[in-house]
């Protein structure tokens, strides 16, 4: 008799427990993507492309230090005061072209997003996604993946962006 009981109890207990709404989450806030976009940007476009390579000012004393050690040696007639200077003076002259040679790339992307917060609480932070698909097959091709620490009040908009070197996919199809 007592498991009979009990087994109601238990049974009665399930009808009531799957008889009840699912929690609302009302902690989560209400955030509407506006727009969307991303673009590909030329960097330093604006620099004057017939300008030689700029020399600091260390740089510029470097090597005008070398050149006078090397004609000084010369003037010197010591051979082996010659060799000295004149290899600590190319060896100066690589460390500096080997600077001005790592140039960044030619071109960034900004990736943007415009967000509106339609919710009641501020937004503090959006981590956020941006997917390329192909569009015959639905197949994703590439993906960014943005963090960003920005405050969003109630009812407000904000557009947020980003610029990286790297392209939006590493694929392109052919027939899209």
């Amino acid at each position: 008799m007592k498991a009979l009981v009990v087994m109601l109890f238990v049974i009665a207990s399930g009808v009531a427990v799957r008889a009840q709404p699912a929690p609302r989450s009302s902690d989560a806030p209400e955030v509407v993507v506006v727009k969307f976009g991303w673009s590909k940007e030329r960097v330093g476009w604006q620099a004057d492309p017939f300008g030689g390579p700029i020399e600091n000012f260390d740089e510029m004393r470097v090597r005008a230090r070398n050149e006078k050690r090397v004609q000084d040696a010369k003037r010197g007639g010591s051979g082996a005061e010659l060799t000295k200077a004149e290899s600590d003076a190319r060896t100066d002259a690589a460390l500096t072209a080997q600077i001005h040679k790592s140039n960044p790339g030619r071109y960034g992307f900004i990736y943007k997003v415009e967000i509106q917060n339609s919710g009641t609480k501020t937004v503090k932070a959006v981590d956020w996604d941006y997917v390329f698909l192909d569009a015959n097959t639905q197949e994703e091709l590439g993906r960014r993946q943005f963090s960003s620490q920005e405050k969003i009040a109630p009812g407000k908009t904000k557009e947020l962006k980003f610029f990286i070197a790297a392209p939006p996919t590493q694929r392109v199809s052919v027939n899209s």
